[in-house]
C-alpha cells in the first residue's frame, strides 16, 4: 500500500513537471543545426534535423535525460537536448526585426532632417521678410523726416512772409497817420490866412 502511494505521487509529480513545460516557445541554438530523436535520449533513433535559430514549441521535459520534447515548424514532435534550446529569440528571427527597426529609425531620422531643413528654411524666410519690413519702415521713416523738414522750412518761410506783411502794414498805417497829422497841421497853419478877416463895424470907429 505505501508503495502504491509512492508510485502515485511520482506519477503526479511527473505529470506536474510535464504540464509546467507545456507549450513554451523555445529557439534552436544559432551555432548549428540540431539532430532530433524519436525519444528522450541519444539512444533513440535520429529522425531528422531542425535548422539553427528555428522557433519550436517545448511540449515536455525529461529530467532524467535532460531532453525536451518539441514541435517544430513542420509539425513534427521530436526530442533533442535541452542545452540546444534557448528562451531568447535567435538571431535568425531577430535580424528581420532589427532590420525593420533600423529602417524605421532611418526613416525617422530622414524625416527629422527634412523637417529641420524645412523649419530652417521657414525661419530664414521669416528673417528675410522681417529684414524687408524693417528696411521698408526705415525708408518710410526717412521720408517722413524729410517731409517734416520741408514742412518746417515752409512754415518758417510763411512766418517770414507774415512778418514782412505785418511790418509793411504797420509802415503803411504809420505813414497814413503821419500824413493825416501833417495835413491837419498844414491846414491849421494855412486856414487863417485863407479866410479873410471881417471888417470892423463902423460904429466902433
Amino acid at each position: 500500500m505505501p508503495r502504491l502511494r509512492l508510485i502515485c505521487l511520482t506519477l503526479f509529480a511527473a505529470c506536474f513537471m510535464l504540464n509546467a513545460h507545456a507549450e513554451e516557445k523555445r529557439y534552436i541554438s544559432d551555432e548549428l543545426n540540431a539532430y532530433v530523436h524519436s525519444g528522450p535520449g541519444n539512444q533513440y533513433r535520429i529522425v531528422g534535423t531542425v535548422n539553427a535559430g528555428e522557433e519550436v514549441t517545448l511540449l515536455s521535459v525529461n529530467d532524467g535525460t535532460n531532453y525536451g520534447q518539441v514541435r517544430d515548424a513542420k509539425g513534427r514532435t521530436v526530442w533533442l537536448p535541452l542545452d540546444q534550446l534557448s528562451k531568447v529569440p535567435s538571431l535568425r528571427t531577430r535580424v528581420p526585426e532589427l532590420e525593420l527597426q533600423v529602417k524605421n529609425l532611418t526613416d525617422k531620422l530622414a524625416n527629422i532632417d527634412d523637417s529641420w531643413n524645412q523649419r530652417t528654411a521657414e525661419m530664414q524666410r521669416k528673417v528675410s521678410s522681417s529684414d524687408s519690413v524693417i528696411d521698408s519702415l526705415k525708408e518710410e521713416n526717412q521720408k517722413l523726416k524729410d517731409q517734416l523738414v520741408n514742412a518746417q522750412k515752409t512754415v518758417n518761410a510763411v512766418n517770414t512772409q507774415l512778418d514782412d506783411k505785418k511790418r509793411g502794414i504797420i509802415m503803411q498805417w504809420f505813414l497814413y497817420g503821419g500824413g493825416v497829422a501833417g495835413g491837419g497841421l498844414l491846414l491849421g497853419l494855412l486856414l487863417p490866412h485863407l479866410i479873410p478877416r471881417r471888417k470892423k463895424d463902423r460904429w466902433m470907429n
